[in-house]
């Protein structure tokens, strides 16, 4: 763990790895630990993973009261100013990746391409959808209607949406939500005038398909687009190998490193 200090209080960082920068930023109400799957790929394949927590969660503190969206791209920004000695990739989850968007946005010369998992921002979802999200983090629900209402809004029918039973933040969410109602998503919407690389999940009703491939017809040459089945707005616990292949091709292709994975596959092919 490392701890930054930022803008408005210390920032926890969880740090694996060395080489190429990346920085991961999560969901809403989440923490940085929903990376380490990622982060731990990304180390062996030669990056720098840097993950931090957002405010109000783990060790980083700063006011969540009138929080903004620009506030949130300050913490990104403070973490890479100290910790990347070059522009990174920043790669945001769900709500993180309105972030990694507003940052590209507010500072660009701290950022290389921009990663989204789960794109969203400017189609919303069906009405259903967004109570369920809110049941999410409501604390007097009895635990059976907390994991219906995390698999609705989270997992593709059939998943297991027990691993993401726990590690909800719902004052973080709050003042979050809160930040991005505020925002206009034109601001942010482009990434900057970055790359940017979509991973779309086939079955998210939350951040609905349509944005992602709104967005990448809008970028033209500037955005890619991989659709993952078999996924919700979870997306890293429901498709990991997934998520890994699309970033590592991504990033390989960015920084010309190659792929430990592949090479390591080929060498042990007859």
């Amino acid at each position: 763990m490392t701890m930054i200090d930022g803008p408005a209080g210390p920032i926890e960082v969880k740090e694996n790895g060395q080489g190429p920068p990346v920085v991961l930023i999560p969901s809403l109400g989440r923490g940085a630990s929903d990376f380490d799957l990622l982060s731990s790929q990304l180390a062996a394949a030669g990056y720098h993973a840097i993950a931090p927590e957002p405010r109000g969660i783990g060790d980083s503190t700063g006011e969540l009261s009138g929080l903004t969206m620009g506030d949130l791209a300050d913490d990104a920004a403070a973490v890479i100013g100290v910790l990347a000695s070059e522009p990174v990739t920043i790669i945001g989850h769900a709500f993180g990746n309105r972030v990694s968007r507003m940052t590209a946005t507010n500072h660009p010369h701290l950022i290389d391409s921009v990663v989204l998992l789960c794109c969203g921002g400017l189609i919303p979802p069906a009405p259903e959808h967004t109570r369920a999200l809110q049941r999410v983090f409501d604390v007097e629900l009895s635990e059976e209607e907390h994991s219906a209402a995390v698999s609705q809004a989270f997992f593709s029918l059939g998943n297991d949406s027990s691993v993401w039973f726990d590690g909800w933040h719902g004052i973080v969410a709050a003042c979050q939500g809160a930040a991005t109602a505020v925002q206009s998503v034109e601001h942010w919407w482009r990434a900057g005038g970055k790359d940017v690389l979509v991973v779309q999940p086939e079955d998210d009703v939350m951040a609905v398909p349509e944005n992602a491939v709104r967005l990448c017809e809008e970028l033209g040459d500037r955005a890619s687009l991989v659709m993952v089945p078999d996924a919700g707005h979870a997306l890293l616990p429901e498709q990991p190998d997934a998520v890994v292949e699309a970033v590592l091709n991504w990033l390989e292709k960015r920084n010309r490193i190659p792929n430990t994975k592949a090479e390591l596959t080929e060498a042990r092919m007859p």
